[in-house]
């Protein structure tokens, strides 16, 4: 066995419905602007351009139920709700229609975006990186197994915040559907087990402040809350 300079943290992991295994995470892979009208409201096209993606940490994986610590070095804390697509496998130039044999499960997920940091990194040509990949960056429900619940393609997709909702759109409503995108990815880098994608929010993101409780919603796939400490 390897001796290590240091002691190996824990592996970010999450929890699968109905049983007590862990799946573990490699990577998280984000779609920006996947739905048509959350490209309009931030000012973009929202005819299908080729998708393009970001990255956030595994560690900045938040269980649901979780009190989130509002970030440092911002004034704009906004929400985005989004079904997450969990891998049992990989690969690179994936087809679509094979894509979906990959897929272990699913959950809801919420990538949290200190807005102002990407809006000042867009407009200097600089990376999103510490707009999007802090720290608690990444809400998310335990996973549901793809064996159980199917390939979920249409249903809707909200969130509230504070009993109000906030964001609704329908799965149906993404630009790249989850085998488009997973093929897509697979053309940029080798995809493996433990990958989850983040595929998209629809509109209506906004600030939230400390104290403020988001509820979000997939059909089929589960609730997920957080509170803003």
């Amino acid at each position: 066995m390897p001796s290590y300079a240091i002691p190996l943290p824990n592996p970010p992991a999450l929890p699968v419905v109905g049983t007590s295994e862990l799946f573990p995470v490699r990577r998280i892979y984000c779609v920006g602007r996947n739905y048509a009208a959350h490209a309009r409201e931030m000012g973009h096209n929202p005819d299908r351009e080729e998708p393009f993606f970001f990255m956030k940490p595994a560690d900045a994986l938040l269980p649901s139920g979780s009190v989130m610590p509002y970030p440092p070095a911002t004034k704009d804390l906004h929400h985005e709700i989004e079904l997450v697509v969990a891998l049992k496998g990989g690969g690179a130039d994936i087809p679509a229609e094979k894509a979906l044999d990959l897929v272990y499960g699913y959950a809801v997920g919420l990538d949290m975006t200190r807005r102002d940091l990407q809006g000042m990194a867009k407009t200097a040509g600089r990376p999103w990186d510490m707009g999007k990949g802090f720290d608690n960056s990444a809400p998310c429900t335990a996973l549901v197994r793809a064996a159980q619940i199917g390939h979920p393609d249409k249903g809707a997709i909200w969130l509230k915040v504070n009993g109000v909702e906030r964001q609704k759109g329908d799965l149906a409503d993404m630009i790249w559907n989850v085998p488009e995108t997973i093929a897509y990815l697979s053309t940029l880098v080798t995809l493996a087990p433990g990958d989850l994608i983040f595929s998209g929010t629809p509109e209506g993101v906004k600030a939230v402040v400390r104290g403020d409780r988001l509820e979000g919603h997939v059909d089929g796939v589960g609730d997920l809350t957080v509170t803003i400490g």
